[in-house]
């Protein structure tokens, strides 16, 4: 027996597809049969499965069971969750040696996937890859795996609260945080983690429901902040909270309303890490702003740039050793006093006692970094077979002039105005670009090398793409 995926469903950080079109039952049997038989070949037995909120996961995971039991591994299903809860059960347990959660992440509705870990490290790129080539083999071992069912969540909500450990409960009882779960996988997590916290919380939208009726669950959108903006101005709270649909991605406002992006708030954790483990490395991806990486360096740690996407952070980190890593997309990874992954909700633990160690509310924190000019993350639809080719005419172009490139993922030039950024997405057909200056007129000149790069490559920033 043979399987043969859509040609657009193995992404090089996941799985992806939309049901019924690119992606059904019989996907997500082969998925389990592949990644079973190449735990086995490893030496590996136990796999835990979770699932999003969406309303396709529940055929989904049923398949996934039967396709990873049929092989030969036996199986923990979780139920439904956010993705670092599978994350958790999947580090925390020793008799479990990988993982899988079925989830659309911040997909349109009708999207869904999976995310994986494989004996503790992330399962990406040629890993994806191997599944298909396995199924088009028909190369699985058989077996019959056992399958249990196991509830991890009060457990996992009792390891986001140790984020607090050392901080004395007084100091945070006065505090008052608005949180928006987006209808997504976090939901019940949420409720659970607010009635421990100390202090007043106000969580909105914790009921799942795979329709998304309030606003799409994507907190890097300003646009979808807007309910917890009204939520943290009617309340007066000190600032407000929002997740994806799978909860490993935060977004956040101050007391003010000010949307504290991916960079800043890594800002905020790296002066309280620097605290207590001088010298650190922290990761951040290319898109990040120059001032993150002035404060790392500022506050005597080292700061790393690197590639953009989850996987390959997580993998840079456990290669270099780094307790703290974050992307411009929300994804924060502590490895100081936690797993290493992106978990969301321990990201929010983390801010309060950040707050609480620094002796600085959010908005102050917010409020004293410095006001960069920048863009929102700007996307081009460019034909597949172009855009990593428009990319290496871009290096090579700049290769003979004095100008500062990082090649690292794509080209980021640094100039006397700041810096501006094109790379290939590694998910869609799109070019992604950022610029960011400390003027206006310095952004205008950064956004007319951007374009002056694609005009040279015939391409044209013209009409932007959606997600």
């Amino acid at each position: 027996m043979t399987h043969s995926f859509d040609s657009t469903v193995l992404r090089e950080y996941d799985i992806r597809g939309v049901i019924g079109q690119t992606l059904g039952e019989d996907d997500a049997r082969a998925i389990g049969r592949g990644f079973a038989t190449l735990l086995r070949r490893e030496g590996g037995s136990k796999v835990a499965v979770a699932y999003d909120g969406r309303i396709s996961s529940p055929m989904l995971e049923a398949a996934l069971v039967e396709g990873l039991a049929a092989s030969g591994v036996d199986v923990v299903r979780i139920g439904m969750g956010p993705t670092p809860m599978l994350y958790y059960a999947e580090a925390s347990a020793e008799d479990v040696h990988g993982g899988i959660q079925i989830t659309g992440s911040h997909n349109p509705p009708d999207y869904n996937g999976f995310k994986m870990v494989f004996k503790g490290r992330p399962f990406f790129g040629k890993d994806i890859l191997r599944l298909g080539e396995l199924a088009a083999e028909g190369d699985w071992l058989e077996g019959e795996g056992k399958v249990e069912s196991r509830d991890v969540l009060d457990a996992y909500v009792d390891r986001l609260m140790r984020g607090l450990d050392g901080i004395d409960p007084k100091q945070i009882s006065s505090l008052r945080v608005g949180w928006d779960a987006g209808n997504g996988a976090a939901g019940p997590a949420l409720e659970l983690l607010a009635q421990k916290l100390p202090g007043l919380h106000y969580a909105m939208y914790t009921q799942v429901d795979g329709h998304f009726p309030n606003h799409h669950p994507d907190p890097t959108e300003e646009e979808n902040l807007a309910d917890l903006k009204k939520l943290v101005a009617a309340k007066n709270l000190d600032f407000g909270i929002a997740f994806d649909g799978d909860g490993d991605r935060i977004g956040a406002i101050d007391g003010e309303g000010r949307v504290i992006w991916g960079d800043q708030l890594l800002m905020i954790y790296a002066e309280d890490l620097l605290g207590k483990l001088p010298n650190s490395t922290i990761i951040a991806d290319v898109k990040a702003s120059r001032a993150l990486f002035d404060s790392v360096t500022a506050q005597g740690g080292e700061p790393m740039m690197w590639k953009t996407g989850h996987s390959l952070i997580k993998s840079k980190m456990k290669e270099t050793g780094a307790p703290l890593a974050g992307e411009m997309s929300g994804h924060v990874f502590f490895a100081d006093d936690y797993y290493g992954y992106d978990d969301a909700l321990y990201a929010a633990v983390r801010l309060i006692a950040a707050s609480v160690r620094l002796g600085k509310s959010v908005t102050q924190l917010r409020g004293e970094m410095p006001e960069m000019f920048n863009t929102p993350e700007m996307r081009f639809q460019v034909d597949e077979s172009r855009k990593f080719a428009a990319i290496d005419e871009v290096k090579q172009r700049l290769s003979g002039t004095d100008a500062q490139v990082n090649d690292i993922d794509g080209v980021r030039v640094t100039t006397d105005d700041g810096w501006w950024l094109l790379r290939a997405s590694n998910t869609q057909d799109v070019l992604v670009a950022r610029a960011e200056s400390e003027t206006a007129e310095g952004l205008e000149r950064l956004m007319a090398q951007i374009d002056e790069q694609l005009t040279a490559s015939g391409l044209a920033r013209g009409e932007q793409a959606g997600h």
